[in-house]
């Protein structure tokens, strides 16, 4: 598994001649970076002087924030793998044999499920990404102000997962025939990326004020 390489090992196995881990799993693995971050920054927060001087809702809403980063580390790691999976499943699509009109037949419907399940994935990251970055506001306000720029860091990183992987679904969207569904895809990439790229700017405004 890519997650269990070593940090060395799986920066060369990106940058080997192999097409894949790509970017893909890279934006996964990004992801997961910055909610480890956020993850971090609620572990230095939770139980500190300045934490128990909150209201109990807001103690409560951070010690949820960092349950919730601490899921999405999981999740984003399973998918750095499940990205690079996709990817293989359409590679092993297009060298489905040709030959006969049923083949041909086959192996086009073979590459567009394929080409869907290879979408779908980076669309469930640029998702958890964007979870990630929900969850940092409450850090960036109410966190530990000496781990202020692990939030911007974190945020950083959510949103750049995001938005690489949401070039891995524009890419396979290209090669989808279904209609419907390309519009729906893309619609739901529209919301994703305005929301994230508002939510960061909103925590990196914050950041940026307590520097």
């Amino acid at each position: 598994m890519l997650i269990e390489k070593s940090v060395r090992d799986f920066i060369e196995a990106v940058a080997s001649k192999a097409p894949a881990p790509g970017g893909g799993s890279v934006a996964a693995l990004t992801g997961s970076l910055g909610s480890a971050l956020t993850a971090m920054v609620g572990n230095l927060t939770i139980g500190r002087k300045a934490y128990e001087a909150l209201d109990e809702i807001t103690k409560s809403k951070l010690d949820k924030n960092l349950d919730k980063a601490n899921n999405l580390v999981e999740r984003l790691n399973h998918l750095v793998d499940e990205d690079t999976k996709s990817f293989n499943g359409v590679m092993a699509a297009f060298k489905m044999p040709k030959e006969t009109e049923e083949e041909k037949s086959n192996r086009s419907k073979a590459i567009q499920e394929a080409t869907k399940e290879a979408l779908e994935v980076p669309l469930e990251t640029a998702k958890k990404c964007l979870e990630v970055i929900r969850l940092q506001k409450a850090f960036a306000e109410f966190g530990n102000k000496n781990a202020i720029t692990d939030v911007g860091v974190g945020a950083l990183l959510g949103y750049a997962g995001l938005e690489g992987a949401l070039f891995n679904v524009k890419i396979n969207l290209s090669g989808i025939k279904d209609i419907e569904y390309v519009e729906k895809i893309n619609n739901e990439c529209e919301e994703i990326i305005n929301e994230g790229n508002n939510l960061k700017e909103e925590v990196l405004k914050i950041v940026y004020s307590k520097l």
